[in-house]
């Protein structure tokens, strides 16, 4: 079994910052990309951030330049800061990763429950 669970997030004004984080646990025999996804009330989850292993990133060009993805392979953790938020930005964000778990022959996509982050103007 595999978790992941974010935290950080919250309530800023616009132009404030927050930095989520992910950590993922359990029978992990490897991660290969992670990400970051959010949902919005009445629209579809979307592609926030994605990292690969290798540290490749892209990002939707709704964030690009103001917010970063990393990670720490060791300690299979991945982070995005946020800068300059707008209201925008408000949503549930999921944290998401592509992981090859112990006794398991194919990689599976797990996610986190979500971290509510609200941007108010």
């Amino acid at each position: 079994q595999v978790q992941l669970v974010e935290s950080g997030g919250g309530l800023v004004q616009a132009g404030e910052s927050l930095r989520l984080s992910c950590l993922a646990s359990g029978s992990i025999r490897s991660i290969d990309a992670m990400g970051w996804y959010r949902q919005a009330p009445g629209k579809q989850r979307e592609l926030v951030a994605r990292i690969s292993k290798g540290g490749i990133t892209n990002y939707a060009d709704s964030v690009k330049g103001r917010f970063t993805i990393s990670r720490d392979n060791a300690k299979n953790t991945a982070s995005l800061q946020m800068n300059s938020l707008k209201p925008e930005d408000t949503a549930v964000y999921y944290c998401n990763a592509v992981c090859n778990a112990e006794g398991s022959w194919w990689p599976y996509t797990y996610w986190g429950q979500g971290t509510q982050v609200t941007v108010s103007s």
